[in-house]
C-alpha cells in the first residue's frame, strides 16, 4: 500500500543551492530533502561572476569555453555568464556576507582557467556555507516554501508525464504528486572511493530520471579536483583552488615544483591538467604536496582549510600538505536546456544533476554555485509557465516498492572499481574489466535500491567512456591520449523507462 499525497505546487527534489534557488524564485513550492547536507555546504572556492571593472560576461564566457574541451553549448555558456552579476546582487540583497577589500568592494580571487580575478568568496573558503545560510534563512522567514523530509527513491509517472516522487522510510512508501517536478539532486562523486563529495551525492537523481524515460548525456565526463587532502578521510577534505590563486604551489617530496612541465599556466592550468599531473606523480612513485607557506595570514584567510589540516596534525603555515586528486564534479547528467526542461514532460533538472552543456567536457572553477543560482531562477520561471495538475493513473517502478533502500559493503567495492578503472586515466582494457566486474557484482548490488541505482549508473558511465575513444576534458583515455575532431559532440544515452505498476 502506497500513501498518495497530492501537492498543489511544484515539487523540488534537493535542498542545495540549485534546489533552493528554484524554490525561492517560485510563487509557491515544496522542497523534499533527505538528512544528508549535500555538497553546497562544503563548497569553498567561491562564485565566478564578472563584477569587476574591466571584466565582462563575454570574457568570463571565453574562459568557460576554453576549459570546456570543445563541447560547450554556446547558449548555455552565455546564459550562465550573463546571469552572474545579477546572481551575486541577489545574494547581497538577501544578506550574504561576502569578503570585501579595504574600500568596501568585493574582494575577488582568481582560480585555475580564469584570466581575471572574478571569484566572489565568503570567509575565505566558506562560500557554500554562506550561500546556504542566507538561502535557508530566506526559506524559514517566508511562507511560500514548504520543506518535506524524505528519501526520494523514484519518480511517479502519469499519462506519459512525470507527476511526482516516491519516498521510502523503511518499508513505508509515500507518493507525492505535483504539477511539476524539479530534480536538484546533485552529482555523482560518491561513485568513487576517493572523493570530496559527502554521502548521498551518488547520482541517484540522474538514474531516477533515466528510469522515467529521460535522456541522459555526457556521463563519461567527471572532474577530479586536483588538491584533496590525503589524510585517510572519506570524504576527502578539499583544499580550495583559491590557494593556488593566492600563490600556493605544487611540489614533490624534495620540494621541487612540477606543474610548469605540464602547462604554461602551471598551478593555474585547467583542473583536469593539474589533476593528471598529480596522478602521474604518484604513478611513477613520487608524491605531491601543496606548499601554501608563503600565503600570509593563512589561518585567518582560509579557516576551513586550516581546520581540516589541523585535524590531522598539519599546519598550513608550517607544513607541506599531502594532496591527491579526488572525484569532485560530474559534467554529465540529465539532458536539459537552459530552462531545465528535460525530454520528459513534467520533469525539470537543475544544478549538477543536469547537463545543459554550460561546462562542456570540463567545468571552469567556481562555475558550479553560479550554475545553481542562475539556472535555478530560470527553471522557476519556466515551471510557473507550464504547471499541469496530474490527472489519471499514477504509476511507479515496481522494484522501488519493496526493496530496502541502503546498500551494503558491495557498494564500497564498486566505488573502488570505479576509482581504479573509470577514474582519472582510463584505458579500453580497464573499462572492459570494470564492466565485467560490475556485472559480476550486480546480483548483490540489486538487493537494495541504492545498490541497484549505483550499478545502473556505473555501467552507463563505463559504456559512455568506452564509446568515447579519445581524450577530452575530464575524460582521459591513455590508449587514445589526443582529442579526435570527429568525436567533438555530446553523447546521449536513453535508458528507457522502468517497468511500472499503479499506485492507489
Amino acid at each position: 500500500m502506497v500513501k498518495v499525497i497530492e501537492l498543489d505546487a511544484p515539487l523540488v527534489v534537493g535542498a542545495g543551492v540549485a534546489g533552493l534557488s528554484v524554490a525561492l524564485a517560485a510563487k509557491r513550492a515544496y522542497v523534499i530533502t533527505a538528512a544528508e547536507t549535500g555538497s553546497t555546504w562544503r563548497a569553498q572556492g567561491g562564485i565566478a561572476a564578472a563584477v569587476a571593472e574591466g571584466d565582462s560576461p563575454q570574457a568570463h564566457a571565453a574562459d568557460t569555453v576554453a576549459a570546456a574541451g570543445g563541447l560547450a553549448v554556446a547558449g548555455a555558456v552565455e546564459a550562465l555568464t550573463l546571469g552572474g552579476p545579477a546572481a551575486i546582487d541577489r545574494l547581497v540583497r538577501m544578506g550574504a556576507r561576502f569578503d570585501r577589500d579595504l574600500d568596501g568592494e568585493l574582494a575577488l580571487g582568481r582560480e585555475g582557467g580564469h584570466k581575471a580575478r572574478r571569484v566572489v568568496h565568503a570567509d575565505g573558503d566558506a562560500t557554500g556555507a554562506e550561500v546556504m545560510r542566507v538561502m535557508s534563512e530566506a526559506v524559514e522567514a517566508g511562507d511560500a516554501v514548504s520543506v518535506i523530509e524524505g528519501r526520494v527513491v523514484d519518480l511517479v509517472r502519469c499519462e506519459g508525464r512525470v507527476a511526482g516522487a516516491l519516498t521510502a522510510d523503511g518499508r513505508k512508501r509515500r507518493a507525492y504528486t505535483a504539477p511539476a517536478v524539479v530534480l536538484a539532486t546533485g552529482g555523482a562523486g560518491r561513485m568513487y572511493s576517493m572523493t570530496t563529495n559527502p554521502p548521498g551525492v551518488n547520482g541517484e537523481g540522474i538514474v531516477m530520471a533515466g528510469r522515467a524515460g529521460a535522456r541522459l548525456t555526457d556521463l563519461e565526463f567527471v572532474q577530479f579536483h586536483p588538491t584533496a587532502l590525503l589524510a585517510g578521510k572519506d570524504p576527502m577534505p578539499l583544499l580550495t583552488e583559491a590557494l593556488r590563486g593566492e600563490g600556493a604551489t605544487l611540489v614533490d617530496g624534495a620540494g621541487r615544483r612540477f606543474m610548469d612541465q605540464h602547462h604554461p599556466m602551471a598551478e593555474l592550468a585547467p583542473r583536469d591538467v593539474v589533476a593528471r599531473a598529480i596522478f602521474w606523480q604518484y604513478d611513477r612513485g613520487s608524491s605531491a604536496y601543496l606548499d601554501a607557506r608563503e600565503i600570509r595570514n593563512f589561518h585567518e584567510r582560509f579557516p576551513t582549510v586550516t581546520a581540516h589540516a589541523l585535524s590531522v596534525g598539519l599546519d598550513p603555515e608550517e607544513d607541506l600538505l599531502p594532496v591527491s586528486p579526488a572525484a569532485h564534479y560530474h559534467m554529465g547528467g540529465v539532458d536539459s536546456d537552459i530552462d531545465g526542461r528535460t525530454s520528459v514532460a513534467g520533469l525539470w533538472a537543475v544544478g549538477e544533476c543536469a547537463s545543459t552543456g554550460a561546462h562542456g567536457a570540463n567545468r571552469l572553477a567556481s562555475n558550479s554555485l553560479l550554475e545553481g543560482l542562475v539556472f535555478g531562477a530560470r527553471v522557476a520561471a519556466d515551471v510557473e509557465r507550464r504547471l499541469k495538475a496530474p490527472v489519471g493513473e499514477m504509476r511507479v517502478p515496481k522494484d522501488s516498492l519493496k526493496l530496502p533502500v541502503h546498500a551494503g559493503p558491495a557498494l564500497e567495492d564498486l566505488r573502488q572499481v570505479m576509482w581504479d578503472r573509470v577514474g582519472l586515466v582510463r584505458t579500453g582494457d580497464g573499462l572492459w574489466a570494470a564492466r565485467n566486474v560490475i556485472r559480476g557484482m550486480e546480483k548483490v548490488l540489486r538487493r537494495t535500491i541504492s545498490g541497484g541505482r549505483a550499478a545502473d549508473l556505473a555501467l552507463m558511465m563505463v559504456l559512455a567512456s568506452l564509446r568515447r575513444s579519445e581524450s577530452r576534458g575530464g575524460h582521459y583515455r591513455a590508449d587514445y591520449p589526443e582529442p579526435d575532431p570527429t568525436q567533438g559532440q555530446r553523447q546521449l544515452i536513453a535508458p528507457g523507462a522502468a517497468d511500472s505498476t499503479a499506485v492507489t
